[in-house]
Order: structure tokens, then sequence, then C-alpha cells
């Protein structure tokens, strides 16, 4: 909706080593293999179209390779190798993160001297769903306010005093894809009954006062859209100060918007937000994070307050996911960078 967003780069990696092609190979192929995946490979040709492939993690590849040259820039052959330690399907953006540092690997290996901001829009291309801007451009200990319609970004430090963790539902993001577009398209829609370019440019006081005919659900899409991007100022501030009471309000709020007005969470999760909200009180906050429809919760509060959560979880919260809810306390970190070789 080319709002404003608050992403933060996390303490977790995915590292890729580029090099030249093997010497007794023959052609102007482009290797890769994922280590984390089986040492699974792929090879394609640099002479010919990229075709997609049935795999995710190499289509990410092409995909990047492909969004480069269409740019007009060379890519010389190469190999590549894939490893990493963000969590994957927790909508943690491990896609963002592996878009970002290929991306990065082949400017770096070309002599491209690509920006942070080309490299978050090639892996946006590459993954056709989300900018991973704060993969690109985050710096340590902060989190990242973004425009997202002109990429402008500036650092939000984040209070010493806090801690930011991932809580992982245990349900993996299997119908995301489709309801992922038609949000968009509801989106899309909304904007178009309003006269704007996009929900960027729609105030609260015109959602209501022209509202007219419009659809409930393109009502609701409408309405959480604007009153998350009013929240992301207040965020922010609460961030650099540590205001937990803040966060916990504007956290409540966002979750409660993204369940039932822009209904992307599920009954399990909704039970595992109230359960951390209820234990942190007005020290911290907790939502859903992520494209929704399962992935993780982000919760931030004081440090002391994270004691003691997964023992809660634990004992109260058992859905039927696909393996049991896990917390993880990440540091804001920075984004990508070029790895000295010895």
């Amino acid at each position: 909706n080319q709002g404003f967003v608050l992403p933060c780069a996390i303490d977790r990696d995915t590292i890729v080593a580029l090099g030249p092609p093997d010497p007794a190979g023959k052609g102007n192929f482009l290797e890769a293999v994922a280590i984390d995946m089986g040492s699974a490979r792929d090879q394609f040709s640099l002479d010919e179209p990229i075709a997609r492939s049935d795999n995710n993690w190499q289509n990410h590849v092409r995909g990047v390779v492909h969004a480069i040259r269409s740019r007009g820039h060379e890519i010389k052959p190469a190999r590549i190798a894939i490893v990493g330690d963000v969590p994957i399907g927790a909508g943690l953006s491990s896609s963002a993160s592996l878009g970002v540092a290929v991306a990065l690997a082949i400017s770096d290996y070309n002599g491209l001297r690509l920006s942070p901001a080309a490299l978050a829009k090639i892996a946006q291309e590459a993954e056709n769903d989300f900018v991973g801007c704060a993969s690109a451009c985050a710096t340590q200990g902060s989190a990242l306010l973004l425009d997202c319609q002109s990429l402008q970004n500036v650092p939000v430090p984040v209070s010493p005093s806090l801690s930011i963790a991932a809580i992982d539902t245990g349900f993996r993001r299997e119908l995301t894809e489709s309801a992922f577009n038609q949000r968009r398209e509801e989106c899309v829609l909304a904007a178009q009954h309003y006269g704007v370019e996009s929900l960027r440019d729609l105030t609260a006081e015109r959602l209501e006062l022209e509202r007219g005919s419009l659809d409930e659900v393109l009502f609701r899409r409408a309405r959480h859209v604007v009153q998350e991007m009013s929240l992301v100022e207040p965020t922010g501030f609460a961030l650099a100060k540590g205001k937990t009471k803040i966060l916990a309000e504007a956290m409540a709020i966002s979750h409660k918007s993204l369940s039932e007005d822009f209904e992307v969470s599920l009954p399990a999760i909704d039970r595992l937000v109230e359960l951390v909200s209820a234990a942190l009180g007005d020290d911290g906050g907790v939502r859903l994070t992520g494209a929704g429809f399962g992935g993780s919760l982000v919760a931030i509060a004081r440090r002391e307050a994270m004691a003691g959560l997964q023992v809660l979880i634990d004992r109260h919260y058992n859905p039927a996911a696909q393996m049991p809810a896990r917390l993880e306390i990440f540091s804001p970190a920075a984004g990508a960078s070029v790895l000295p070789v010895n």
C-alpha cells in the first residue's frame, strides 16, 4: 500500500560464498548449492532466458540473477554456496534474507556496486511479495523507519532496556500466497473507491466520510491499513525511549486489526497473543508478524519480562500445529554486508 513500516533486521544470517566456476566445466553457467538443504544443487545457463524451477530456493537465486540482468548488468559464470540460520517459514523473512545476500554477493563479485536500496528492490522482484529492505539497509541496534513509496529510510534506535522475541506459532504459512494476493487486490479496489493512488494517501477522516456504498470487507481492509500506518510513529517513539506501555497498546490494537479487519490470523494464534499479552501487561506488547496465516509473533518488552514466557507457552498453549511453539530472543542487527576473506 506504499505506506510506512517499521521493520528490524535480526541477528541471524544467510551467508553466501561466491567464486569462479569449475575450471573443468564447459559453458556459461551459474551453479548453486544450498548446504542447509542436504546440499541441494541447481545449475542454469547465463546464455539463455532464465526459467523457473520447481524448487523455491532455486527460484530465489534465479529470480535475483534475472532481476540484475534485466537492469542491463552482465554477470560472470560462478559457483555459489548458501548456508544460514534464519528460521524458514516462520514469518521472519528468510526469503528476503536469501535474496538480498545473493544479490549482494553477485554485485560484489561482478563489481556492480549496487546500493542497499537497489539490493532491496532486486530481492523484492525475485520474491514479488514484499520489500526486503531491513535485510539490506538496517543498522546495528536499530529498527528501520521505511517509506515504501520512496524507499527513503531512517534508523530508529531500539532502547537497550528492551528485548525483541520471535515466537514461532508452530503453524507454517501454507495458504499465504493466494490469501496475500487477495488482500492486495482488495486494497487496490478500496483505493479505487476513494480515488487515491494507494491507501497510503487515505486519511482516517476520508475513510469514514467517503465510505458510501463501499463493500464491508473492503472497508475493513482499508481501515486496517490506515490504522497500521498511524501506529508506526508512536511505535518508533516507544522503541527508542523504552516506553513499554505505548508498545503494549499499539501492538494490541495492531493485532486485533490484523485478526478482525485484515483477517490474516488464526484462532489458535489469537489465543497465543492473548496469553503472552496478559503475561507481559504494560511491560511490553505482542502481535503477529509477516504475511499471516501462521508464522511468528513478535514480542517487544522489558528484558526481565521475557523470563518465563517459554514455560508459560509450554503449559497453556497446545494447538493443532505442525510443531510446538518456540520463543527466541533476537537483537537488532545490521543489514547485508561483505565479509572479509582470509
